[in-house]
């Protein structure tokens, strides 16, 4: 009776699992009382072979040279579940390649860093989600597009100027002012091909996860502010604006009260075979410094030559100046490469179609770096945030489900 019952429930785990694609990880269903509710098992895997000068002088110390020029590394690896019943959903998300470190009660995200989200929202409608926890801050384009689905295999360097993730509440809609529009109140960027506007308005703790601000027990704030519109996937543009607050992360007492704030803007567009994005994000006293300012302006381009196959190049352009009266400097990193997708579960050039053939994808990009910043040493040396000074290249295995 009991092996019975044990190959019955195995039967209807099995066909329920299988029934859900894999791009939206695998799916249980239980139906309690009169709510129907679901939870979501997801996660992927990103192994890389690096390399190049570059890459030497990105991983060396202030006080030590890197010993190589070659190496492997694990940039992700994550696993996660989402839960839904009724307009309840609730997210979860761990990265285990991250420092479990013992955060303050009260300094930014407050979790350890292998926590990336952890959230509950309530789905009122299309035009209005709260959410609660750790979320993604609406801030900067690239950065709410999520890490299994970008066009090269890491993010730029326009990535540390964003407010990252942080522990706070944050009010959402998408899809406005259009019928027809699926929301299913998880969302962190311009996950679909809506029709309409959409905005994401965020308070939190200090952004002390992003690598432009500093944080200190209860320090201040951070606020994000984005609006946006869709136009099917053919066109995607939005406008942020964020600041965290005493962002050279000292006490009350010592503190400069400087804040850092960015305004970002994004353009995106999906047309078949090829795509394109462009991102401007303009940021100021960074860490509290004042005047130390950055603009960084990235430019991406993919198009697929064969079903399977996209070539893709992305520059990046940043100009930085650690004060009014410091040499400005200038650097750029141009990634040129591919997409060799081995696993293609839907047919076309659809948004969906290119997002569900990253369940098993080889990236490789060569990075060549440009700008009177790309030296070792010396007054023009780059002054932003992070960015490879010398060329260097990334061979990437990525595993999805």
């Amino acid at each position: 009776m009991n092996k019975t019952i044990l190959k019955l429930t195995t039967g209807l785990l099995t066909a329920t699992i299988l029934s859900t694609s894999a791009n939206a990880g695998y799916t249980l269903k239980k139906k309690v009382g009169d709510i129907d509710t679901k939870l979501t098992f997801f996660g992927f895997a990103q192994i890389d072979a690096i390399g190049g000068k570059g890459m030497e002088i990105k991983n060396a110390t202030s006080t030590a040279k890197a010993g190589t020029n070659f190496g492997f590394r694990a940039q992700r690896i994550r696993l996660g579940w989402k839960y839904q019943a009724d307009k309840i959903r609730g997210k979860v998300f761990i990265d285990f390649n991250q420092k479990h470190d013992d955060p303050s009660e009260a300094n930014g995200a407050s979790v350890p860093h292998t926590i990336k989200d952890a959230f509950i929202a309530y789905k009122f409608n299309n035009a209005f989600i709260p959410k609660f926890g750790v979320i993604k801050m609406p801030n900067g384009m690239g950065f709410t597009m999520p890490g299994w689905n970008l066009d090269i295999a890491e993010r730029g360097f326009d990535k540390k100027l964003v407010l990252e993730r942080n522990l706070g509440f944050m009010i959402s809609g998408r899809g406005i002012g259009y019928s027809g529009n699926k929301v299913n109140g998880f969302e962190m960027g311009h996950d679909r091909p809506w029709k309409g506007f959409g905005y994401d308005i965020m308070i939190a703790n200090q952004a002390s996860r992003s690598a432009a601000a500093n944080s200190s027990k209860m320090g201040g704030n951070s606020y994000a502010l984005r609006g946006m519109y869709d136009y099917t996937e053919r066109l995607h543009l939005e406008l942020s604006y964020g600041k965290s607050e005493n962002a050279d992360g000292k006490d009350a007492l010592t503190s400069n009260k400087l804040d850092y704030s960015n305004i970002n803007f994004g353009i995106d567009s999906n047309l078949g075979e090829l795509s394109l994005k462009g991102e401007y994000t303009s940021a100021k006293n960074i860490k509290g410094t004042k005047d130390w300012d950055e603009k960084v302006f990235t430019a991406t381009a993919g198009y697929f030559v064969k079903p399977n196959l996209e070539l893709v190049a992305k520059h990046i352009q940043g100009t930085s100046q650690k004060g009014s009266s410091a040499v400005k400097t200038k650097l750029g990193n141009t990634y040129l490469g591919f997409n060799l997708f081995l696993s293609k579960p839907h047919s076309g050039y659809s948004r969906m179609a290119k997002k569900s053939a990253n369940q098993h994808k080889i990236v490789f990009n060569y990075i060549k770096a440009s700008g009177s910043g790309a030296v070792e040493s010396g007054a023009k040396k780059w002054s932003g945030l992070g960015g490879y000074r010398s060329d260097a290249f990334i061979l990437q295995y990525q595993f999805k489900f």
